[in-house]
């Protein structure tokens, strides 16, 4: 005969083997469904429930259930700190209650159902709170040490399999995001070709850096390359904002400075903890001047025909976000000639580990050579080595025609 210790051992045996091995090659949907199954075999219980954290609402969501679908369909929601799950939510503690009661339930389905005992944990993942996973009976039951040990261990599923569905969720929206925000097509403007590059350093594909070309009603081409700091959806989401935000800048500045010193004030009150660098850049509507301003951001190179190819003598002001009160902005203005190219880029084209950024800087000035643009972007990313960075690289070339 079996005793009923080696029965909770072949128990804890099984829902162990479940969860490392068949449930790891489900999609989140059909792993909350067959796990759900699994806990009710297991525990011997009639229902069992998955309810996932809605972080901003501060309330556990009904997710996936099994003998109270109708919660699910209902959609139902409880804050933590109330009812069962709530408290569970709120103590991060497994709660068992012997016998329920109205006083102790705030789901009306439970009531409905006839559910008489119920036991449940908390899904963690990574020291943060997920959700609340839960189990009943429609008859009374003394749910043992062993039965919140295999819940638990059922629950650490679960709180996997969210954890990475939330990340792959964010890395999707953010490449999302910041595919709509970079060109893919730059505009074509009289008297200029234009050619550029982005590509990603971090894992997720996703980084800050951005650049952006828009003509304005004066007839002049606004040029941008900036660089927020960090990585992911986060780094996405205010580069966005603060794109938009200057473009808006752009509209009503005739002055580079005066647009990033208004960019600056929103990016500290709105985007706090942002530290974000930009070159914005004004080509005359002849196309014969630029007028150029940096906040933080690398200074352009210049490479004019028949002349050695030069980094702009341009002032770089503090980044945006510092918190600085209003520092001065300069604005330099340079001339363009037929034939000159404007290289633009990110910190993460010229640096390299272990390297002085002089060396990466010279290494750029040398490969930009006398040639369409696109011809300019692809020596440039060959010579540099930068099909494969450390950090995000964008990099934008403009050159005035001849003529």
């Amino acid at each position: 005969m079996i005793s009923a210790e080696n029965r909770d051992e072949e128990r804890l045996r099984r829902i162990e083997a479940v969860t490392d091995a068949t449930l790891s090659r489900l999609d989140v949907a059909d792993l909350f469904d067959e796990l759900l199954d699994r806990v009710r075999d297991l525990l011997q219980v009639d229902t069992a429930a998955i309810l996932l954290l809605d972080v901003a609402a501060r309330q556990l969501v009904a997710t996936a259930a099994k003998g109270l679908e109708e919660e699910v369909r209902r959609g139902f929601r409880v804050s933590v700190g109330r009812g069962f799950a709530g408290q569970i939510a709120l103590t991060r503690r497994p709660v068992v209650l012997e016998r329920v009661t109205v006083d102790r339930v705030v789901n009306p389905v439970l009531l409905q159902v006839g559910v008489q005992s119920l036991l449940g944990v908390p899904i963690m993942a990574r020291g943060e709170l997920v959700g609340v996973l839960h189990v009943g009976t429609l008859s009374p039951r003394r749910f043992t040490p062993d039965d919140v040990r295999l819940l638990e261990l059922a629950a650490d599923r679960v709180g996997l399999a969210s954890r990475a569905r939330a990340n792959a969720l964010d890395q999707a929206a953010a490449l999302a995001l910041q595919r709509s925000l970079i060109p893919t097509e730059l505009p074509e403007v009289p008297g200029l070709e234009m050619a550029a590059r982005y590509v990603p350093g971090h894992a997720s594909g996703v980084g800050g850096d951005w650049y952006d070309v828009f003509t304005l009603p004066s007839g002049a081409l606004g040029v941008v390359v900036g660089d927020v700091s960090g990585h992911g959806l986060q780094s996405a989401v205010v580069m966005g904002r603060i794109r938009s935000a200057l473009r808006a800048y752009a509209l009503v500045c005739d002055d580079p400075a005066e647009a990033l010193a208004l960019l600056d004030r929103k990016v500290v009150h709105f985007e706090a903890g942002s530290l974000t660098t930009a070159l914005y850049a004004m080509i005359s509507p002849d196309r014969s001047r630029v007028h150029l301003s940096l906040a933080g951001h690398p200074r352009p190179v210049l490479a004019v025909p028949g002349q050695a190819n030069t980094m702009i003598d341009a002032h770089i002001d503090p980044p945006l976000g510092t918190g600085r009160q209003r520092p001065q902005r300069h604005t330099t203005v340079i001339d363009f000639p037929p034939g000159a190219i404007l290289v633009s880029y990110t910190d993460g084209l010229v640096e390299r580990r272990g390297e002085v950024l002089d060396a990466g800087i010279a290494r750029l000035m040398a490969a930009i050579p006398q040639a369409p643009v696109e011809t300019v972007c692809a020596t440039v990313m060959a010579t540099l080595d930068a099909e494969q960075p450390a950090d995000d690289i964008a990099l934008l070339a403009l050159r005035r025609l001849p003529g």
